[in-house]
This record gives structure tokens, sequence and C-alpha cells, in this order.
């Protein structure tokens, strides 16, 4: 698959994927589940093959957008009544 298309797919579920770490997670640091967060989605992406296809050329600029995209859904969610609801 092209790899756009699954970096399109991999953000369409970070929402779900917040979620769920929160759930598992809550009582840990926001680093730590974040951490977390972008390891489960960098394997959902297969990060690591990208990088060794020279999908990715800059891993690091990778990882830090992957991380701006977790902050920015973590943003959203945190002003939304999903917050309210815990």
């Amino acid at each position: 698959m092209n790899f756009l298309a699954t970096l399109l797919k991999g953000i369409a579920f970070v929402p779900a994927v917040v979620h769920g770490i929160e759930a598992l997670f809550g009582s840990k640091t926001g680093a730590d589940k974040k951490a977390a967060a972008l390891s489960f989605i960098g394997s959902a992406l297969s990060v690591t093959d990208a990088i060794a296809g020279k999908q990715i050329v800059d891993p690091a600029k990778f990882q830090s957008g992957l991380s701006q995209i977790i902050d920015g859904v973590v943003a959203c969610l945190n002003a939304s009544a999903w917050a309210k609801q815990q």
C-alpha cells in the first residue's frame, strides 16, 4: 500500500488510540501515555519498515509530527464533552 494512504489511515484512528491509552494508563503521567500512543501508532504504521524502505527519510521529524498529531487530538478531546464524561 502507498505510504501516504497508510499514514492517513493511521492518523484516522489516533483518537481511538488516545482514548484507549487513557483508559489503560489513566494513572500514568501524560508523557508516559504519549510514549505509549507513539509506540502503538508507530507499530501500526510499520514505521520501522518504512524507514528501512526509505519511505521515511527523517525519522526524527516523522516522530515529531506524530507527537504533534497526538498533542492536537488530546487538546481537542480535553476541550470537548468527552473530557467531562470521565
